[in-house]
């Protein structure tokens, strides 16, 4: 089957899609945008997480018919003709990225939250980023990160505190 959707505000058709294909499959695999990971394939660990119509969820387990004339925003798509954004800089600044393999998730939560919540506390961080799993940093300079992208964000707009 032919399944034609947006993916980060381009038009795109992956075509000789198997019915039961994820998404992440078919972004990594069909569209070329590698940058969601393929982990545990069960929704557990949270590394493919795109946005699907704004909404934060695991590629893994969405079926790669379910998008067809809807919006995917993945990692790559947070950041624009000027650069990085602010989460995806704040990740590199503080030191949040080791291996690398949960930061795709990672960013595209935080990002979610902050745009939800541009002032989170430690709870609402821990809350908002429970479903991503990371295995390298114990954690705390993704906090760190989060954060600082939250300080950023906000003295940007002027409602720093």
């Amino acid at each position: 089957m032919r399944v034609t959707f947006t993916a980060n505000g381009k038009p795109v058709e992956a075509d000789d899609v198997w019915e039961g294909e994820s998404l992440l499959y078919v972004l990594r695999e069909r569209v070329g945008l590698p940058g969601s990971k393929n982990a545990c394939e069960q929704g557990e660990c949270g590394s493919c997480t795109v946005y699907l119509d704004d909404v934060p969820v695991c590629s893994c387990l969405v079926a790669a018919g379910q998008v067809q004339d809807r919006e995917v925003r993945t990692v790559e798509g947070l950041a624009d003709e000027s650069g990085l954004d602010p989460v995806q800089q704040a990740f590199i600044d503080a030191g949040a990225v080791q291996c690398g393999f949960c930061t795709p998730g990672l960013l595209v939560q935080t990002h979610d939250l902050l745009e939800r919540e541009p002032q989170p506390s430690d709870t609402d961080i821990r809350e908002a980023l429970s479903g991503n799993l990371c295995r390298c940093t114990g954690y705390e300079k993704i906090m760190d990160a989060v954060r600082l992208a939250s300080a950023r964000k906000c003295q940007k707009v002027g409602t720093s505190e």
